[in-house]
Formats: structure tokens, C-alpha cells, sequence
């Protein structure tokens, strides 16, 4: 269980692929679905935020948690696949490029054994100093415990 109470298995370092990645499954529950009878599109976005923040919480050490927060600068999301009240989904997550103070993540959601993804995501999040609320540059004090480079 990670300091976010999510429960997260795979990769924790090293996620750097569909592959390599860090995984939570969650299971659709009726609150998430909408007048079409499945998943709410706005869900997959809470789920693509959940298993990102489960992730840093999970490697990085308390200074870092301390020091630093995440903000989300733009999502990009493909919908592929629909998910119905109680199917489980496969929630894999894994780091891109890091350049300056951002740094793109990708999610990938879907049911297990699927040979396509339900929802796909990718975001650009921005460093920020909790002190001083500015972006900070990714560098080594923050790809090392997540196991990459820059």
C-alpha cells in the first residue's frame, strides 16, 4: 500500500514502458458511470491522476514529498474501449522525457488480457518548489528514485 493508500505493483523504478510499468487495478462501480452505461470519461482522468501521484508518492523519499509538489499542465487522452459497471482495469503508468521543469507520463487503462487500451493518456506535469510555488527543473535528485534518467 503506498502513502496514497493505492496499492500499486510492477515497476516502481525503472517504469519506462507499457512493459516496465507501475500497475493499480480498480474495479467500475456504478458512480462511475454515466448516461451511456460506462465509465465516464472524466473518470479515466482521476484514475490516469491516482495511479501518477500513487507512483511519486511511492518512490520518492520524504524530502522530496516535502520540497516539491506536481501540477498537471495538459492531458491528452484517446478512448478506445468501453468499461462497464463492475469490469476491473489494468492501470499501467511509466515515465517519458523530462525537459526543464516537465515531465510526461503515460497511462495506459485497460481490461486485463485486452490487446487494446480502454482509455490512453499522456501528461505533461510541471515541478513546482512547495516553498516558493515556481516551477523547478527535474534533475537527478528527482529521476533517480524513480529508477531513469534524464
Amino acid at each position: 500500500m503506498t502513502a496514497s493508500g493505492i496499492e500499486l505493483s510492477g515497476n516502481l523504478q525503472g517504469a519506462q514502458s507499457f512493459e516496465t510499468a507501475a500497475m493499480m487495478t480498480r474495479v467500475a462501480s456504478e458512480t462511475d458511470i454515466d448516461e451511456l452505461s460506462h465509465v465516464n470519461n472524466a473518470v479515466y482522468l482521476i484514475w490516469a491522476q491516482d495511479v501518477a501521484v500513487a507512483h511519486w508518492r511511492t518512490v520518492a523519499p520524504e524530502t522530496l514529498l516535502k520540497d516539491f509538489v506536481w501540477v498537471a499542465l495538459r492531458h491528452e487522452i484517446d478512448y478506445r474501449d468501453q468499461v462497464l459497471a463492475g469490469e476491473t482495469v489494468e492501470i499501467r503508468t511509466w515515465l517519458g522525457r523530462a525537459a526543464g521543469p516537465r515531465f510526461e507520463r503515460h497511462v495506459d487503462i485497460r481490461k486485463p488480457d485486452a490487446a487494446r487500451f480502454s482509455a490512453k493518456v499522456l501528461t505533461d506535469w510541471c515541478l513546482i518548489d512547495a516553498k516558493t510555488r515556481r516551477p523547478r527543473r527535474v534533475g537527478a535528485d528527482v529521476l533517480d528514485p524513480f529508477g531513469v534518467s534524464g
